[in-house]
């Protein structure tokens, strides 16, 4: 593979870290009721999932696992940010039907 091809290849599995990261901290951060009354999954497995892909991201980057590993961490994650994260939001700002 062209050197340019591998750096660049570099460069996207190390933006994907702070991705699975900012998934992992947010689900941390938030209420466990909001979860709910978002009607999402419990606190505890968005937890779970947002952490698994964040280490998955930063393994795959450190020691060089298979790119199956990035790729189902990347996906979970950007699930979180893209459906679960704005759910939470709204609930928690009164959008949501309220608690």
């Amino acid at each position: 593979m062209p050197v340019l091809a591998v750096l660049i290849l570099q460069l996207i599995y190390w933006a994907s870290v702070p991705v699975g990261a900012f998934a992992f901290i947010h689900a941390l951060l938030q209420r466990a009721e909001a979860y709910s009354a978002a009607d999402r999954m419990t606190k505890p497995a968005w937890v779970g999932i947002t952490g698994g892909a964040a280490a998955a991201l930063l393994l795959v980057v450190v020691a060089g696992f298979a790119w199956l590993f990035w790729m189902a961490g990347l996906v979970a994650a950007l699930v979180y940010i893209v459906d679960v994260r704005p759910r939470l939001i709204e609930v928690q700002r009164g959008g949501g039907g309220g608690w």
